[in-house]
């Protein structure tokens, strides 16, 4: 629905030797981010479910691809968003699952109350429109209220200012956010290209006990010591990698001993 084969599709014909096909469901039951739709679960239940109902409408295909997003508040860093991307592959006959990730905060994940047609405009310019898509929403108490009014795909400045101005005639404010869909979004469209690559990355990966694909860093331990002081650190001391398959484990030291006293709470509180 969102065009996210054009992402997808290229780098795993070329890698994994898939031939993608668009199964046409409407994947807007699972959630959207214009909350007309509220997604129920996680984002990898939500790629699950996609690719379940898309098994239910291609009975010969045998695997399924499916890509989830979710946007909000980085965890460590105040004042800057987060999007973060997975994209599942599923094979049917085996139960095989892969997930490939990508967390980036290149995003334009932003919203803003308007009381007039020039705010509005200000922040569609600021994000980038009309290459990346806006969504006009009605405003209660200055909380978005989609349920009065919803614009989601103005393609020019004339139907962008058509429904700030009908938003503010019958609500006095506007609630105008990023549209975060795929297809309106290039940032998201590279993050999700970018999630596909990890994908395939893991898929080309093989257990060494059991030739099971998928085998890669599922674990990060913390607390490489501090050159200075010795104490441990928020640093990555040894990567786990887990085959799913069989089991079989391989830890990965750090390739530094220790760590720069800049990244020590004791050393640089």
């Amino acid at each position: 629905m969102h065009r996210k084969e054009q992402g997808i599709g290229p780098l795993v014909s070329r890698f994994l030797g898939l031939r993608l096909e668009v199964a046409r469901i409407d994947t807007d039951v699972f959630g959207t981010f214009s909350r007309d739709v509220d997604r129920i679960g996680s984002p990898l239940e939500a790629a699950r479910a996609k690719i379940a109902a898309a098994f239910a409408v291609s009975p010969d295909v045998t695997i399924g691809l499916a890509s989830e997003g979710s946007f909000g508040p980085h965890p460590y860093l105040p004042f800057c968003s987060l999007d973060r991307e997975i994209v599942v592959l599923c094979d049917r006959q085996t139960g095989l699952e892969l997930v490939g990730q990508h967390h980036t905060l290149d995003t334009n994940f932003a919203h803003a109350v308007v009381n007039d047609l020039a705010a509005g405009t200000a922040f569609a310019a600021r994000v980038g429109f009309p290459r990346h898509g806006v969504i006009v929403m009605g405003c209660r108490d200055g909380q978005p209220a989609p349920a009065r009014a919803l614009i989601k795909d103005s393609e020019n400045w004339d139907e962008l200012n058509a429904a700030i101005k009908g938003v503010l005639k019958a609500d006095g404010s506007a609630f105008i956010e990023t549209d975060m869909r795929a297809h309106r979004n290039p940032r998201r469209m590279r993050a999700i290209g970018r999630a596909t690559i990890d994908l395939i990355r893991r898929a080309r990966c093989r257990c060494p006990s059991c030739d099971r694909p998928g085998f890669a860093v599922t674990e990060r331990l913390a607390g490489l010591p501090c050159a200075d002081c010795d104490l441990p650190t928020a640093l990555t001391r040894v990567e786990v990698s887990i085959c799913h398959g069989c089991g079989w484990r391989a830890d990965h030291a750090s390739s530094r001993a220790t760590a720069d006293p800049r990244y020590c709470d004791r050393c640089n509180p």
